[in-house]
């Protein structure tokens, strides 16, 4: 097992900066999911690790090994970074059988025979495919041929793998239990695991650390899943993961209140760092909207959606619409607020952020 280090990495297309003065560790026999929307530099990171592509500027290390520095001219061959990978599209090869797709990293390398025997055997009962060594891809589930793949990239390094979007192509009861196996499988051999993917329900049952970029590929937090979820470090993380309300809070007549297209006075005490002189939003979780018959803040039920273990209510306060989310301790329990109804509602846990601010500092720790 190994950690992985990047040190102010920059990578261009054309002229268009994906990456600048980029820096990451992956600790040692640790998840880190790599959060981003689309278009982030995420996928551009991953090939920079394995070697696809090659960074303007800075370092990349795989435990005490360089594999590149710009400079020091180092720039080890991808085959020989012992880095695995499992792509999207699985990247299973159809002519060859289970056994034969997973041996090929291994013959590349010119192991010994028995040595690739074992290690095959040992990797394809991690992944819960012994039994089917003679089978083609055709003759397997999506399910299956991605375990295949990650069965080949287990083969391919005891160290780092690479997993960039590795369930997205499958069904949602697919992709749950592909979470799972991953999870199990890291945790009984200890392979450092870079995830990469959009999908915040994904990481957030996945990792150990996430690392969320921005739009213009930059670091905007570092945490567990409860540091980002609880303790956002700015607004571009509160509402890129998860679900979030906005809510614009100005100052009038000496008073503060919600502005929605009426005046609402804020009966409860505001979030630290309320500045009149900014356009200032409250920020709060679907789930931390809670109804209180004695709130001065009345809304307008417009739908309600029950979803199994959560009722889904859509507000309309003035002109704003709100969601809020309820978990039902008992499936059987009933909604007593109904669509039409007024309601009170009271915030918990709020923040205070400035309207439309993205932008922050590109150093983030961990």
């Amino acid at each position: 097992m190994a950690n992985v280090r990047f040190e102010n990495i920059t990578f261009h297309y054309g002229s268009h900066c994906v990456l600048k003065n980029f820096s990451l560790t992956v600790e040692e026999s640790q998840i880190m999911c790599l959060v981003g929307p689309g278009g982030c530099g995420k996928t551009t990171l991953a090939r920079c690790l394995l070697g696809f592509i090659k960074p303007e500027t800075g370092n990349i290390w795989i435990g005490d090994r360089c594999v590149f520095s710009a400079e020091k001219r180092i720039n080890v061959a991808t085959e020989q970074r012992g880095v695995g990978v499992v792509f999207q599209d699985y990247a299973v090869w159809p002519h060859l059988t289970v056994l034969e797709n997973v041996t090929y990293p291994m013959r590349k390398r010119r192991l010994p025979k028995q040595e690739i025997k074992e290690r095959a055997k040992y990797a394809l009962e991690q992944v819960r495919m012994t039994g089917y060594e003679k089978h083609l891809p055709s003759q397997l589930s999506g399910g299956q041929q991605q375990r295949v793949a990650i069965a080949r990239a287990l083969v391919s390094s005891d160290d780092v793998i690479v997993l960039d979007e590795p369930i997205t192509n499958l069904d949602a009861k697919l992709r749950e239990e592909m979470l799972v196996e991953i999870r199990m499988i890291q945790k009984k051999i200890g392979t450092t695991i870079l995830y990469i993917t959009h999908d915040q329900g994904a990481a957030l049952k996945l990792c150990d650390k996430m690392a969320i970029m921005d739009w213009n590929g930059r670091l905007r937090q570092i945490g567990t899943d409860e540091d980002i979820i609880l303790r956002p470090a700015d607004r571009f993380v509160f509402e890129f993961i998860g679900l979030s309300n906005f809510i614009p809070l100005v100052e009038k007549n000496g008073k503060t209140g919600l502005s929605v297209g009426e005046f609402i006075p804020y009966p409860d005490s505001l979030p630290e760092g309320f500045d009149s002189s900014k356009k200032m939003e409250i920020g709060v979780r679907p789930n931390d909207i809670i109804f209180d018959d004695a709130s001065p803040i009345r809304a307008r039920v417009r739908r309600v959606v029950f979803l199994g273990r959560e009722y889904d209510y859509f507000l309309q306060l003035g002109t704003k619409e709100l969601r809020v989310q309820h978990i039902a301790l008992d499936v059987s329990q009933l909604s007593n607020v109904n669509e039409g109804d007024e309601v009170g509602i009271k915030f918990l846990n709020p923040r205070l952020y400035e309207a439309n601010q993205h932008e922050v500092t590109q150093e983030v720790t961990a």
